[in-house]
């Protein structure tokens, strides 16, 4: 038995629970739960997937391979949802599109489940449009210390209000945004610029990385860089799949759309 390379495709072990998510406002939300194989996590990341309108949804090229890597190689727990109105190939979420505001009450639907389920060290991960529904809904959490940080991959800022952005000075959790170099609406300097207004703020930048993070070099480096945070001792990520790891969590599958 030989080493296999973890790929694009690649699917590792986990417990995969599917799940629906009410918000206060009365809608049945389509979501997963992604736990490692045999024993508990020790972190957990809540995924807000890029804008819907434009093909955003939880099965995202980056946050499906988050839920299908992470609880392996990080034994990190993964909660991923479609926002309200939004379609994927779990199903649709109840509700239409609101522009980052009722998806606040998405967002703290998901919050909720991970404190009323007991799942350790919630961090909150946006990308692109979920960015912003993180920024303007997730304070007062982060706040109140329901949340252990928060991971902005893409920040557009486009919804977010400079008040909404400088209310996160007060949070005593990280807000880290992970900003590609060849991002097409908010590069690494004026994204510096924009977040100066936080003490707890970080702007990592991403030489080569587009807004989509097409390509499973960046992929790689993205997870790395949410690994690091999350969950430390786990990082940097393994790229194969060895005998050891088949014996301890079983065999990786390969996804196909065929």
């Amino acid at each position: 038995m030989t080493d296999d390379q973890i790929t694009a495709a690649s699917v590792l072990p986990a417990r995969r629970h599917e799940l629906t998510l009410m918000t206060d406002d009365g809608l049945a939300l389509v979501g997963e739960l992604a736990l490692p194989r045999h024993w508990d996590p020790v972190a957990t990341i809540v995924c807000v997937h890029p804008l819907p309108t434009h093909g955003g949804m939880m099965d995202s090229h980056v946050l499906r391979k988050a839920s299908w890597r992470l609880p392996a190689l990080a034994s990190t727990a993964v909660l991923r949802f479609n926002t309200r109105g939004t379609t994927s190939a779990a199903g649709t979420s109840q509700g239409s599109f609101d522009q980052a505001r009722g998806e606040g009450l998405d967002l703290h639907a998901a919050i909720n489940y991970v404190r009323e389920h007991s799942l350790p060290a919630p961090w909150l991960v946006g990308w692109s449009f979920g960015t912003d529904v993180i920024l303007r809904h997730a304070e007062t959490a982060a706040a109140a210390g329901t949340v252990a940080g928060v991971l902005l991959l893409s920040p557009p800022l486009r919804y977010t209000t400079p008040g909404q952005l400088e209310a996160w000075a007060q949070a005593p959790v990280p807000v880290i945004a992970l900003v590609p170099e060849l991002d097409d609406y908010l590069p690494p300097e004026p994204a510096r610029e924009r977040f100066s207004v936080l003490p707890n703020a970080q702007v990592v930048d991403f030489p080569g990385a587009k807004h989509l993070w097409v390509g499973e070099r960046y992929v790689r480096q993205v997870l790395n860089a949410i690994v690091e945070h999350v969950n430390p001792d786990a990082a940097p990520l393994p790229t194969r799949w060895t005998p050891e790891d088949v014996m301890a969590q079983g065999p990786m599958d390969k996804w196909s759309d065929v």
